[in-house]
């Protein structure tokens, strides 16, 4: 499919199908990562485990983290097509096995399947867009992609607490089954793309090592502190066990006749500082999605649903710079644009962390509400960037390395926000019972994301002055 500037951008548009089966496909990610949340007490009610549903995000994560760089660098070798509906049919597969889990190990093994099939649908839906849009669309079409996520902040915690409420938690799940077929279908019916038919070697040892490499390192950072001290034996063996098989990894790859993440991907100065700029990113949006209802709940006694849509404020601004963000980097270059959202982001992290001694459901909300109109300056025109400075056959390890870096920043974050929160809860007699000392975990790790804002800001600054190019405004579909 290729793109012309006449053709528009919308849902009556030619595109418009591919569109809607792209925000279909991102919208099954998007609802899945919140509508868990609210039914995990259900869930415990009905199968037990209460100890172990941790691992409910943990192993979803961790399956959709480390398979992102290896669908990635396949979609580049046999196309986006057979990836997404690979990873629609995963993610399709994972929902009917967690609809009829009979125990919590069960249950957290299929979310696995499900991880492995988000890990192929968030980067084959933004490296598609990427190849059938222009690039004075794209901004635009991310804004479309954006704004899913905050449709689906509010509607996965409600949906998840209707079917909780009802006694069927298994519906959160088995809805997944028609939002699946029906994105398959316009996905094979409107989305179509020429691949060039020639013979490839599939780097088998770098894929392994990469993926057992990162599992162990993502799960060192999510669990320690958690299941077992950062401090103990079992995190030491993890990490370097991690560590060791990464620089396997690497040695691997420098001979590789065709890596799966190749190392000009780092060496090039524009996608290495996108990918520090992206891992900053996802460990602020992380940061206040783990910790605002928490913050909100605990100091204020504020419903989670309140608090919830208090932190939709955040997934709200997001999409609406997003949209809006084509007409600056096209005027003033992507570095700039992003300048300008880092600097929102950072003084919408420093009235949070500011005012957080003194609790305010508005306060947070339009913090929150600040906070995603500059990530939303940030992460759209840096990813572009990225996109536009490789050819089609690069795009979807550029991209898959992008969002990769920003599940790393969200992973790590949760590790070292986690650690902060309990070592102020470990303090305090109550625990992490008492209000106060809620309020006084909640301000530093409001504290630390601020500086994770501040630190984001040397990456932006770092990236090479480039502005969109001609040439560079055609979509780089494959034909």
């Amino acid at each position: 499919m290729t793109a012309t500037p006449a053709e528009g951008v919308g849902f009556r548009s030619k595109r418009g199908p591919v569109l809607i089966a792209l925000m279909l496909s991102t919208g099954l990610v998007a609802i899945d990562a919140t509508v868990v949340a609210t039914a995990v007490p259900s869930i415990v009610h009905d199968i037990g485990g209460f100890t172990s549903f941790p691992w409910l995000f943990s192993a979803y994560l961790l399956a959709q983290a480390v398979s992102v760089p290896v669908y990635a660098k396949l979609s580049d070798v046999i196309g986006r097509k057979p990836i997404m509906l690979l990873g629609i049919a995963l993610f399709l597969l994972g929902s009917v096995l967690c609809g009829v889990a009979w125990s919590m190990p069960v249950l957290i093994a299929f979310r696995v399947v499900q991880g492995l099939g988000a890990g192929a649908v968030q980067p084959m839906a933004i490296t598609i867009a990427g190849d059938i849009y222009t690039l004075a669309e794209r901004a635009k079409v991310q804004g479309y992609l954006a704004s899913v996520w905050a449709v689906s902040s509010v509607v996965g915690p409600t949906l998840g607490g209707v079917f909780a409420s009802l006694g069927i938690w298994r519906g959160i799940f088995l809805v997944n089954i028609p939002l699946c077929l029906v994105a398959g279908w316009m996905l094979i019916r409107s989305f179509h793309e020429e691949i060039e038919r020639v013979k490839h070697r599939v780097d088998y040892l770098g894929a392994g090592l990469l993926t057992v490499s990162l599992t162990l390192l993502i799960l060192g950072a999510l669990e320690g502190g958690q299941a077992w001290a950062w401090n103990s034996a079992i995190s030491s063996a993890v990490f370097a066990g991690g560590g060791i098989l990464f620089a396997a990894f690497v040695f691997v790859e420098r001979r590789a006749a065709e890596p799966v993440l190749p190392p000009w991907v780092v060496s090039r100065r524009l996608l290495a500082t996108t990918a520090m700029v992206a891992f900053g990113v996802g460990a602020v949006m992380l940061g206040l999605t783990s910790y605002v209802p928490t913050f909100l709940e605990g100091a204020l006694s504020t419903s989670p649903i309140l608090a919830g849509l208090a932190l939709a404020a955040l997934t709200i601004g997001w999409p609406i710079s997003a949209s809006q963000s084509g007409r600056l980097y096209l005027r003033i270059g992507f570095r700039n644009t992003a300048l300008i959202g880092v600097t929102v982001t950072v003084i919408g992290t420093a009235v949070l962390a500011l005012t957080a001694s003194a609790p305010n459901i508005a306060v947070v909300a339009g913090s929150c509400f600040i906070v995603g109109l500059g990530l939303g300056l940030v992460a759209t025109p840096t990813l572009i960037a990225a996109q536009t400075s490789v050819e089609w056959n690069e795009r979807g390890v550029v991209t898959g390395t992008n969002l990769f870096a920003r599940s790393i920043g969200s992973s790590i974050g949760v590790a070292v926000f986690g650690a902060i929160a309990n070592a102020v809860y470990a303090s305090s007699p109550h625990g992490g019972t008492d209000p106060k000392t809620i309020v006084s975990a909640s301000a530093a790790v409001f504290l630390a994301v601020m500086i994770c804002a501040v630190l984001t800001v040397f990456a932006v600054v770092a990236m090479p002055a480039t502005k969109p190019v001609k040439q560079a405004y055609a979509a780089g579909a494959r034909r």
